[in-house]
């Protein structure tokens, strides 16, 4: 007796066919499959992307990681007369070690330069900070989009000012012949000046920081918010949710991201709060209160040509701030957010 193929329906062998090969089969046989594409096809795939972002990374190359090599001088009595060549006068500087680091661990100026320095960043951070954010949601709860527009280009517009010119603007308000000083004395008070008072500098260059550039702030913060569907809040107003209730569980949630990743990148810049603001006004109230790092770097390197000093003391800042861009974004992976780069 024969045996005979019994036929399979046509619905099973529809299934057979359709049915698509292993991953293993279609590479053939020795070959294992791989997750992602090769490095020489994501290189053909994305090389006009490549090119398009070369220049800029010249740019950062050349600039901002090329000068890192000159560190070395602060293990060094560096003298640039040596040679008209920079890195031959490198070569030929006699070495020191760590000299010029126990000189600055003795030196008062420079811990009241540290002191400055915090004190300038906890106030910029506490008062400067949060204006940006709050004026974002201000501008966005405006319905008019005229108005809005409007708002948006006034406050942006002192970003573009020069810092020479936002302290002009404030010595003709807050100077001792400014505009404040002469109201009080046509009513009878004593004239008063902001712009030599230590004691009042700090909060004086958090305000020039918040009128000059809270606006650039505000970009960062409405393009998150533009983000956030309409849906969201529609259906948060359907639930009985009111503005502060809209405000607090739809659009904060939404600018957490951005804020704490900008939080994290202040805080990096904590040694950082204002070359230029801060030694055009240096010398109206004295070091005591407006030398900050940059200024001492600035103080000591160019005009004292101590540039091994002067470089020990930049390195020493560069390596705090580094340490303190990994806590903050340390911070921010504990609290759910992505911070500066990913775990």
């Amino acid at each position: 007796m024969s045996h005979s193929t019994v036929p399979r329906s046509g619905t099973e062998a529809d299934m057979t066919e359709k049915t698509p090969a292993p991953p293993g089969d279609a590479a053939g046989p020795g070959k294992k499959p791989t997750g992602r594409p090769s490095l020489r096809l994501r290189f053909r795939r994305d090389r006009v992307l490549l090119l398009m972002t070369l220049p800029a990374v010249l740019l950062v190359l050349l600039f901002n990681y090329a000068p890192i090599l000159g560190n070395v001088v602060a293990f060094q009595e560096y003298d640039p007369y040596v040679s008209d060549n920079g890195v031959v006068s490198i070569l030929h500087s006699p070495w020191v070690g760590l000299d010029n680091f126990q000189r600055i661990f003795e030196d008062s100026a420079f811990w009241n330069a540290v002191r400055n320095t915090l004190v300038l960043f906890f106030l910029q951070l506490v008062l400067f900070f949060p204006v940006p954010v709050l004026l974002a949601l201000l501008i966005n709860s405006v319905v008019r989009p005229r108005v809005r527009a409007v708002a948006q280009a006034v406050l942006y517009l002192p970003h573009f000012f020069s810092w020479v010119l936002v302290i002009a603007v404030f010595q003709q308000i807050f100077g001792g012949a400014g505009i404040l000083s002469q109201l009080l004395r046509q009513h009878g008070y004593d004239g008063l000046d902001l712009m030599t008072d230590p004691d009042t500098f700090a909060l004086l260059i958090t305000a020039q920081s918040v009128w000059k550039d809270a606006g650039w702030g505000i970009i960062v913060f409405l393009a998150a918010l533009a983000s956030v569907s309409p849906d969201l809040y529609e259906a948060a107003a359907m639930d009985g949710a009111g503005r502060w209730r809209r405000m607090w569980h739809v659009t904060l949630p939404a600018l957490r991201p951005v804020i704490a990743l900008l939080l994290v990148l202040r805080v990096g810049d904590a040694l950082t709060v204002g070359f230029e603001q801060i030694l055009l006004q240096r010398d109206a109230v004295g070091p005591g209160a407006a030398e900050v790092l940059d200024t001492f770097v600035w103080w000591n390197g160019v005009r004292n040509q101590d540039f091994g000093y002067a470089a020990a003391a930049g390195l020493i800042k560069g390596v705090v701030s580094l340490g303190l861009v990994l806590a903050a974004n340390k911070v921010a992976h504990l609290m759910g957010e992505q911070g500066v780069y990913k775990k």
